[in-house]
C-alpha cells in the first residue's frame, strides 16, 4: 500500500488498485425534510471530503471499503451519509434554531458526520450550511413577523427616544430655570448686601457729618461767646476808664470849688458832672 509514491509491478504476480485521494466537494440537499415542529424545509450544504492518505489506518480501512471505486462512487457514498446525518439533525431543530444560527447547526453537522466518515477513512475537511427555504412561505412570515417586531421596536425605541429627550429637554429647561433664579436670588442678595453697607456706611458718614457741624457750630457758638465777653470786658475796661475820667474830674472840680472866689470873677452859679454817660448839672447852693 502506497500513498502518493511509486513502486515496480510484476506484471502476471502482482495486481495495482487505485484509490483516489483528491478532495471532492459534495452538494449536500435535504428537500422537505420536517423540524421538530413540524414544518417541513430544505437545507442545502457545500461539504470538502477526503481520504486520509497520511493516516496509514484510516488509508487502510478507505482501501478496503472503495478499493476499485471511482471518485464518483466515492463521493455518493460520502454524499448520502452526510446527507443522512443532516437530516437527522433538522429533525431535532426547529427552524428558527436552523435559520438563526447556522454556525451550531453546521458545526453538529460537521462533528455526527465527521465521526461516521472516519470509520470509512474519509475526513471531513469542511461542512457550511448554503441555503435555507421552504414551500410554506414559513420563513418569509418569519422574516416578516421578524421585520414587524424590528420595525414595532424601532417606533418604541424611537417613542422612548422622544420621550428621553423631551424629559431631558425639561430637565435641562428646569435646571436652566433653577440656575437663573438661584443666580437671580444670589445678585438680589448681593444687591441688599451692598444696600445695607451703603446704608450703614452712609449712616457713619452723616453721623461723622453731624458730629462735625455740631461740633462746628458748636466752636462758633464759643467764639462768638468769647467774642462778646471780649466785647464785654471792652466795655467794661471803657467803663472804668470812664468812670476813672470822671471820678478825676469830679476830684479837679472839687479841688477848684475849695479855691478862695475872686472879686473881680464870678462863678456860676451851678456845677456839672458826667455820670452814667450823661452831664449832671447841680446847684452849688
Amino acid at each position: 500500500m502506497i500513498a502518493g509514491g511509486r513502486v515496480f509491478v510484476f506484471p502476471c504476480i502482482q495486481q495495482i488498485q487505485r484509490i483516489s485521494l483528491n478532495t471532492l466537494t459534495l452538494n449536500v440537499k435535504s428537500d422537505k425534510v420536517y423540524t421538530r415542529h413540524g414544518v417541513p424545509i430544505s437545507v442545502t450544504g457545500i461539504a470538502q471530503v477526503k481520504i486520509q492518505g497520511q493516516n496509514k489506518e484510516m488509508l487502510a480501512a478507505a482501501c478496503q471499503m472503495f478499493m476499485g471505486m471511482s471518485e464518483v462512487e466515492i463521493a455518493q457514498i460520502a454524499l448520502e451519509t452526510l446527507e443522512g446525518h443532516q437530516r437527522a439533525i433538522i429533525a431535532h431543530l426547529t427552524v428558527e434554531e436552523i435559520y438563526q444560527d447556522r454556525k451550531k447547526f453546521s458545526e453538529q453537522v460537521f462533528k455526527v458526520a465527521s465521526s461516521d466518515l472516519l470509520n470509512m477513512g474519509i475526513g471531513v475537511v469542511s461542512y457550511t450550511l448554503k441555503d435555507v427555504h421552504d414551500d410554506q412561505n414559513y420563513l418569509s412570515s418569519l422574516g416578516k413577523a421578524r421585520t414587524a417586531q424590528v420595525q414595532r421596536d424601532a417606533r418604541i425605541g424611537e417613542a422612548q427616544f422622544k420621550r428621553d429627550a423631551v424629559i431631558r429637554e425639561a430637565h435641562a429647561m428646569q435646571e436652566k430655570i433653577s440656575a437663573q433664579y438661584k443666580n437671580e436670588i444670589e445678585m438680589a442678595k448681593a444687591q441688599r448686601d451692598f444696600e445695607l453697607k451703603k446704608a450703614a456706611y452712609d449712616m457713619e458718614v452723616n453721623t461723622k457729618k453731624a458730629e462735625s457741624e455740631m461740633a462746628y457750630q458748636l466752636q462758633v457758638a464759643k467764639t462768638k461767646q468769647r467774642i462778646e465777653e471780649e466785647k464785654m470786658q471792652v466795655q467794661v475796661v471803657e467803663r472804668t476808664q470812664q468812670i476813672t475820667l470822671q471820678e478825676q474830674e469830679i476830684t479837679r472840680r472839687e479841688k477848684e470849688l475849695e479855691k478862695p472866689l475872686s472879686s473881680t470873677k464870678r462863678e456860676p452859679w451851678w456845677t456839672c458832672c458826667w455820670r452814667n454817660s450823661h452831664w449832671l448839672v447841680h446847684p452849688k447852693f
